[in-house]
């Protein structure tokens, strides 16, 4: 009888869960979450599923055209509100309450106009050619009257013809006047000059073609709503007469619009959950937060609970904002400003994460917002969540915020007047005019600003770290660095050649080199507290570890260096990913010199002793500045013979010692990219190494 073979086993969704954040690399590391923090977000997802779906468990059942499934006696009297009937007299008042204003860039386009065709009049004015051809055809007598006319005189008369144009068009000008109409009304306006003059009937008719099929009047909507609605006050609203006892429904028969309306009103209706709707759409939107929560953590392995809280709790306001507002809320107001943010503060898949969800999450019919505005704002919020990553300073956040919604607004505008668009299509369910679109802008600009003025707020409160922020950080001019150029000359310098090489590994293998640089900068402050004990900055003094001659001390006070280094890290309220650098340069690694000199005094000391408290590092980024601090000092030690041999095996020892040490385990460096920073750092210290050409200096005079 053959072997049975075993069932296999359905593993668990942790299991899951976890083979799936670490599929990237078989070195990637999670970083824990703890139960609290873990019960939290859990707490917003559930949140965010019951704002997204708790429509649907108070469900009318029943609706306008349905048959009634009782007879339905009216318990009081009562006038209720008939909203077809309101909305019918809206529908028939909306024409006759259409108000008109002057526009007065139109009026100053008619007015430029009108002056262009004066000028062409004076020039036939102050020309001898009978033929020569005018803005209005010129009878014999008013061609003789204009040519006699001193220059003082006719531009009195232009200036009694553009006086009586503005009164004309301060009254507002339709398009369908007829020609004579107009010609009539100026004539009488031009009552100045003499009835029987030429100048007179010149004049009308210079205004009359110039008028003719012109308007400057536009529609202007406020006024128009201020209108309407007092029109419906004065009118009365629609209402149900309903008197105590009445046959609202009949049994059997269909329930009509006036029907439901009452019985709405009288409580008749009842609510209930559609159970499997309102599962799917609760199970829909709290697989979506765990969705987000995962793939922000595929992007981000070590990512801060507050980090993943931050986005969960803007899903939340989007979600709430949606069912607020139901249709008159704007989707690039909703998806555009939060995309920035996350962007900026976590990175560009998270960003984009997180506007694919709240895309997709929209409680009200997408067809009620117009899918072709929804399309437009997941496009606009894209783009920012690609170049929200990339700004480096708050100059291109407030660019982005002028261009940006200026760039939606045309496109939407194009949309909207070219005929790509038929009307009942995706595209034609775009804002209804041109000054919604208009609103839609500057709301989003000014949403934009806000949101660039409240992240410094932001960064520190969830503990977010931009590239602005990273930029402003790295400035050398900051008080802290200053203090260590001044202070400790020696690692300061140490500190720069550090940070070439960290730079230049951290390109090789795409990792973040403005976070590299910036917490290299700041990896070696604890140095302030003693910089005299550390051997870049003692000078021909000798060496304090010397005189002390105690390794145990010695080894105390290099620890020193890291604890400091982070007590002064949080006095300047450093990120805390910068200040991660500070013990993960060091990792658990050995104290080398003091370790051997404590074992010629006690052969049998432990060597944990002697080793920094570490954590090792987490990151690629604190991994690659512990090689590149390893790598500093032997390479600047390699003599001015040394070829790119010597540099490329001394680069290769350090490192492997640093493999062998196990400080790279968790650091999500794979042997690919280590062997491509190991490149990296030969290139910059040949760049380090390059001769300068060595001139003649004049004894007498060695300026000369």
């Amino acid at each position: 009888m053959g072997p049975i073979n075993p069932v296999p086993k359905i593993p668990s969704f942790k299991k899951i869960w976890r083979n799936w954040l670490i599929s990237q690399s078989p070195r990637r590391s999670i970083s824990p979450w703890s139960k609290t923090e873990r019960t939290g977000l859990f707490i917003i997802c559930l949140l965010i599923a019951i704002i997204s779906s708790y429509q649907l468990l108070a469900d009318p059942d029943l609706s306008p055209g349905d048959l009634a499934p009782f007879d339905a006696i009216a318990p009081n009297n009562a006038l209720v509100i008939d909203s077809a009937a309101l909305q019918q007299k809206r529908s028939d008042l909306i024409p006759s309450t259409s108000v008109q204003v002057v526009d007065s860039q139109i009026t100053e386009k008619i007015l430029f106009e009108l002056k262009n065709q004066l000028q062409e009049l004076e020039l036939v004015a102050k020309s001898n050619s009978s033929d020569r051809i005018g803005p209005i055809n010129l009878s014999t007598k008013e061609r003789a009257w204009l040519t006699s006319q001193s220059e003082e005189t006719r531009s009195k008369w232009i200036q009694e013809i553009i006086e009586t144009s503005k009164r004309m068009l301060s009254q507002g000008l339709i398009k369908t006047i007829a020609h004579d109409q107009l010609k009539e009304s100026a004539f009488i306006q031009l009552s100045n000059l003499k009835a029987s003059s030429p100048s007179r009937s010149i004049g009308s008719n210079l205004i009359a073609a110039n008028f003719q099929g012109k308007s400057n009047l536009r529609h202007d909507i406020a006024r128009s709503q201020q209108l309407l609605e007092e029109l419906i006050t004065k009118q009365g609203i629609p209402k149900i007469k309903v008197k105590k006892g009445d046959l609202i429904s009949r049994k059997g028969e269909t329930i009509t619009q006036k029907e439901y309306e009452v019985l709405d009103h009288f409580g008749l209706i009842k609510r209930s959950p559609k159970t499997f709707s309102w599962v799917l759409s609760f199970s829909e939107a709290l697989a979506s937060c765990m969705v987000l929560i995962m793939i922000m953590r595929k992007d981000k392995p070590f990512l801060n609970s507050r980090h993943a809280f931050l986005a969960l709790l803007l899903l939340l306001i989007a979600q709430i904002s949606k069912n607020w507002f139901g249709s008159a809320i704007s989707p690039l107001q909703i998806l555009v400003p939060p995309t920035l943010l996350i962007s900026q503060g976590i990175g560009t898949i998270s960003a984009l994460g997180w506007m694919s969800i709240s895309s997709l999450l929209w409680p009200v019919p997408v067809s009620g917002i117009g899918e072709g505005r929804l399309i437009i704002a997941a496009l606009t919020a894209s783009l920012v969540a690609f170049q929200g990553g990339q700004m480096r300073n708050r100059a291109q956040l407030l660019q982005i915020a002028v261009l940006l919604p200026f760039s939606a607004l045309l496109f939407e505008w194009f949309l909207l007047k070219t005929e790509i668009a038929p009307s009942n299509s995706a595209w034609g369910r775009l804002a209804p005019n041109s000054e919604t679109l208009i609103t839609e802008a500057f709301v989003l600009g000014a949403m934009l600003m806000i949101t660039i003025l409240l992240l410094p707020i932001i960064e520190n409160t969830f503990g977010l770290l931009t590239r602005a922020r990273l930029m402003e950080l790295a400035d050398q001019e900051r008080p802290l660095l200053r203090r260590l150029s001044l202070e400790a000359p020696g690692t300061f310098e140490h500190t720069l050649m550090l940070c070439s090489l960290a730079e230049e590994g951290a390109r090789s293998i795409g990792a973040d080199v403005d976070l590299v640089r910036t917490g290299g900068l700041y990896h070696d402050i604890g140095k302030l507290h003693a910089p005299e004990w550390f051997i870049e900055n003692q000078d021909e003094g000798g060496n304090p570890h010397d005189a002390l001659n105690d390794p145990y001390l010695s080894a105390d006070i290099l620890q020193a260096h890291v604890d400091e280094g982070l007590k002064l890290a949080k006095k300047h309220r450093l990120p805390g990913p910068i200040s991660d650098f500070i013990p993960e340069h060091q990792g658990t690694l050995k104290m080398g010199f003091f370790l051997h000199k404590a074992k010629e005094l006690f052969p049998s000391v432990p060597e944990k002793r002697f080793r920094y408290k570490g954590p090792i590092p987490k990151s690629q980024e604190t991994a690659i500045l512990m090689l590149a601090d390893g790598c500093e000092a032997s390479l600047r030690a390699l003599g001015s013979s040394a070829t790119e041999k010597d540099a490329n095996y001394t680069i290769r020892q350090i490192i492997q010692s640093r493999q062998d040490d196990g400080q790279l385990l968790t650091s999500n460096l794979s042997r690919a990219e280590i062997e491509l920073i190991s490149r990296a750092f030969v290139n910059v210290w040949k760049r380090m190494r390059h001769r300068r050409i060595k001139y003649p200096i004049n004894a007498k005079n060695p300026l000369s």
